[in-house]
């Protein structure tokens, strides 16, 4: 198969997940390429791309793609389609919001030209994130409804991410299957925290949702709450960094919290002791995955896929709110042997969130999709399991 990723940002989970795809469906002998945005990401994705670039035999394409719908978004779109066209690609598959109305909108004036191409969207959260209260949320899911006509095969990452969408936007058109992120065999190893490592860790991209700034509020509460000095580290980049570093320096923290560049998880795990994951929203993220295969403690945000990793009744899960993460951070200092003990089973976790099973089912509903099959959809839902 010719198979072709469009996303937006090359940034966090997303780029991830695209990532590992790439690497399985070129080792399976299929021809594969990305396009994506030109604007964001930076030194540390650069090296990423040149990673994984001799296995892409379609290419690496970028060019802009704005991140709300303007007036930009016309050229941008006609740029995009352009490139996608000259790919010829049997799948596309969009990844995001951004990427996945490009995919299916670009999908469907192949198909008018007489292309057989198989539209693949996976949400990853990203427009089933808004409020379908707002404007804003009315107007994107007015457009997730009309562009489900458009979808060949939807892919969903946890089973919250499925029941929000049926929820915000209705059942799905076609044919849709539940397919976990996961991980590589190297990746369920221990890592060893360094003689000098910091009490927490906060790694991930610096935008509100993510909640840094949660955590960071929490880790002030935390020390009046211990009555001594703790230590942190921040790790990512994003917009809204700078207001992460005033926010710090506001708080009289800059001594005790470091900010650091992007750099690899199992890198960033030997920094800290406990991992800190504060999002408002998720999908399923994969640095709780990798927190866990590595061995690694950590506190997290009770939202999105997190509970179908952790358990639903997991003690490591908290309400995205700074005073409930402060309390949870000192209960954690204080007792570390009970904090690691509320960590699930790693055997069980790498059965189920394996990245060739993974790389397998979504290849499945590839070739469901050329067939004209949609038994994927119909009778191949990923069983819903808790690991923990």
């Amino acid at each position: 198969m010719r198979i072709v990723h469009c996303f937006r940002s090359p940034l966090g989970g997303i780029f991830r997940h695209v990532r590992d795809l790439t690497e399985a469906q070129a080792a399976a002998g299929h021809s594969v390429g990305i396009v994506c945005d030109s604007t964001t990401g930076g030194a540390f994705e650069d090296a990423l791309f040149e990673q994984i670039s001799g296995n892409l035999v379609l290419g690496i394409h970028r060019t802009p793609m704005q991140r709300h719908i303007g007036i930009g978004d016309a050229l941008a779109a006609w740029k995009t389609f352009r490139i996608i066209k000259e790919l010829q690609p049997d799948v596309l598959h969009g990844h995001g919001a951004k990427g996945g109305a490009y995919a299916r909108l670009f999908g469907s004036l192949l198909r008018v030209s007489g292309s057989r191409v198989a539209r693949i969207y996976s949400p990853h959260g990203g427009s089933l994130h808004y409020d379908e209260e707002t404007l804003a949320g009315k107007t994107l899911f007015a457009l997730e409804r009309a562009m489900g006509k458009l979808t060949d095969h939807l892919l969903f990452v946890s089973d919250h991410e499925r029941r929000t969408y049926r929820h915000k936007v209705g059942a799905p058109h076609g044919p849709s299957s539940l397919v976990y992120n996961g991980l590589r065999a190297a990746e369920f190893a221990p890592v060893i925290v360094r003689e000098d490592a910091a009490d927490f860790l906060y790694i991930g991209m610096m935008r509100d949702l993510k909640g840094p700034d949660i955590f960071i509020d929490a880790f002030a509460a935390a020390e009046k709450l211990m009555g001594r000095p703790l230590t942190a580290v921040m790790v990512g980049d994003g917009e809204d960094l700078p207001k992460y570093r005033e926010q710090v320096a506001r708080l009289g923290l800059e001594e005790r919290i470091t900010f650091h560049q992007p750099m690899p998880a199992r890198q960033a795990f030997e920094l800290a002791n406990l991992v800190i994951v504060p999002s408002r929203a998720e999908a399923m993220p994969y640095i709780v995955l990798e927190t866990l295969a590595a061995g690694r403690p950590i506190i997290a945000s009770a939202v999105g896929g997190i509970p179908e990793v952790l358990g639903t009744g997991s003690k490591a899960l908290i309400a995205p709110k700074p005073d409930i993460l402060a309390a949870s951070i000192v209960s954690a200092l204080s007792d570390p042997e009970a904090c690691r003990r509320a960590m699930p089973d790693v055997v069980a976790l790498r059965k189920v969130f394996n990245a060739n099973v993974m790389a397998g089912r979504i290849e499945a509903a590839y070739t469901a999709t050329l067939n004209g099959k949609d038994e994927i959809g119909r009778a191949g839902d990923q069983q819903d399991c808790t690991a923990g």
